[in-house]
């Protein structure tokens, strides 16, 4: 994986450039120095480092709009950063980069339970949202498993998904709107309080644009009332291949659950160990399945989905009681990833995602390259859609595993885009799949995705090095910009 090369000359002005930073961000808002930096030296996709010139934390939407109008007119690149929580090295440091950390944006600073929305800001944590409407009832749907962690404006960058975003979507399904701010320092507002906004979708392309396009410092979510009733129902398989088949057969039958997850033994027995969640370990895979909804509707669809899980084969089915038996259930699913590091000195965590009805085949595939590169692999993922999260178990320390699990990574990724799925269902592409960007676009839809961020950054400092296998300069895909919140093209080149 190679990232761009430094640019000799921003280095060589280092100094010059803290100082004119603490100008801008007075107080304790600069990090120079080595062992402040070296706290953002990688993301969750910790297999990859790489020290920052330095790091700057604003406090307000003012002092990004400052800090990036400075950036623009010196020429130095930006990489935006919310908790660090990315999986896919989106928040990736850059050698000659300022690393803009925004978890000093963290106010919660509107609730609007006339239009069912929440006003934030991007260093918001994702569970927050919901902990601060709680008491009127309301929530906040999507639910990564690193929501107690994870913030809001992350999630915006990767549009990010959760267990129940079967039934209520991803970031994206529950976004209103945003205020932003672009590379030449311009704050611009996407969306509002409404659910859709007239013109260009400019709020759908923001979304998930992993921190290309410009930097969010205020959001705006759609937040929903409480079901009545949720239940959760565990139910154990002798086999991936039967427990796939259920995932099909319930939504085959017209249901829509509120979750729908799987897991394989090894993720089982991890989390079982780390939680004591109650998970049956003589199964080969679980299914976490929830009904929501009046309670009487959830009864009969707990009964309905029972049935069907005994005719796929199950061998174990049991239903939530409570409310605190079916938390129980899901914090071990939660779990799992923090579990799994209890059985293996690393693992590498994927995210790629694909049709339903191929699950079987492609659980059959990952088992015999598990074999091949003999590198053990748990499973766990977003069975609904399809989103799959395999954790391949490696040891760092062991000469040529962290290259072995890499390759195993990029061919189960490659395996998803050929079934007919994508390379990333929630989790991003940062620098982890940039490479393999090719297996599913052609050279032309590249270029056509280069013009959209060239027309929010034409000098290409926002967070480079992520997503595209190579960064066209600008002036090589024809003039674009954007001009108070408007996108302009001019003198394209036509395909």
């Amino acid at each position: 994986m190679k990232m761009p090369e430094a640019d000799a000359g921003v280095l060589a002005r280092r100094d010059a450039i803290v100082r004119d930073l603490r100008r801008l961000v007075p107080g304790e808002g600069v990090i120079a120095e080595e062992a402040g930096r070296r706290v953002y030296e990688s993301d969750g996709l910790t297999a990859y480092r790489q020290l920052p010139l330095v790091v700057v934390l604003p406090e307000d939407t003012e002092q990004v709009s400052r800090v990036l109008r400075y950036c623009r007119d010196n020429a130095i690149k930006v990489v935006p950063r919310g908790a660090g929580t990315s999986l896919s090295g989106g928040a990736l440091p850059l050698a000659d980069g300022v690393v803009l950390g925004l978890a000093k944006l963290n106010r919660v600073l509107e609730i609007d339970y006339a239009n069912r929305c929440a006003v934030v800001q991007p260093g918001v944590a994702n569970l927050a949202i919901s902990d601060a409407v709680a008491g009127a009832g309301y929530y906040y749907a999507p639910d990564p498993s690193s929501q107690v962690a994870c913030t809001i404006g992350g999630n915006v960058a990767e549009n990010s998904g959760g267990v129940h975003c079967l039934k209520y979507g991803l970031t994206t399904n529950n976004l209103l709107g945003v205020e932003m701010v672009l590379m030449d320092g311009e704050v611009i507002r996407l969306g509002g309080r409404h659910l859709d906004a007239g013109g260009y979708d400019l709020l759908g392309l923001v979304t998930g644009s992993e921190g290309l396009l410009g930097v969010v410092t205020e959001v705006t979510v759609r937040i929903l009332r409480r079901p009545a009733t949720a239940r959760a129902l565990l139910m154990g398989f002798p086999s991936s291949e039967a427990a796939g088949g259920c995932v099909a057969a319930v939504i085959a039958a017209g249901i829509v659950p509120g979750g729908m997850e799987m897991m394989d033994r090894p993720a089982i027995h991890a989390a079982e160990d780390f939680v004591h969640a109650g998970y049956p370990l003589d199964v080969d895979a679980l299914l976490i399945v929830e009904l929501d909804g009046p309670e009487a509707e959830v009864d009969h669809l707990v009964a309905r989905v029972g049935e069907i899980a005994g005719a796929c084969g199950a061998v174990s089915v049991r239903a939530s009681e409570t409310e605190a038996e079916r938390l129980l259930f899901w914090a071990g699913r939660k779990a799992a990833f923090p579990a799994v590091g209890r059985i293996s000195p690393d693992y590498y965590c994927m995210d790629g995602t694909i049709p339903r009805h191929r699950l079987p085949e492609v659980l059959a595939r990952m088992a015999e390259m598990s074999s091949r590169y003999r590198l053990r692999v748990a499973n766990v993922f977003h069975a609904g859609d399809g989103n799959l999260h395999p954790l391949i178990l490696y040891d760092a320390n062991a000469p040529g595993e962290l290259e072995a699990a890499e390759a195993f990574g990029a061919e189960i990724l490659t395996l998803c885009v050929a079934v007919g799925g994508v390379l990333t269902g929630e989790h991003g592409v940062g620098v982890e799949k940039r490479d393999l960007m090719g297996s599913m676009f052609s050279d032309t839809d590249l270029a056509a995705q280069q013009r959209l961020k060239c027309a929010f950054d034409p000098d290409l400092l926002l967070n480079p090095g992520k997503v595209f296998p190579v960064l066209h300069r600008c002036a090589e895909l024809g003039r674009v910009h954007v001009h108070r919140g408007e996108t302009r093209f001019a003198d394209l080149p036509r395909f």
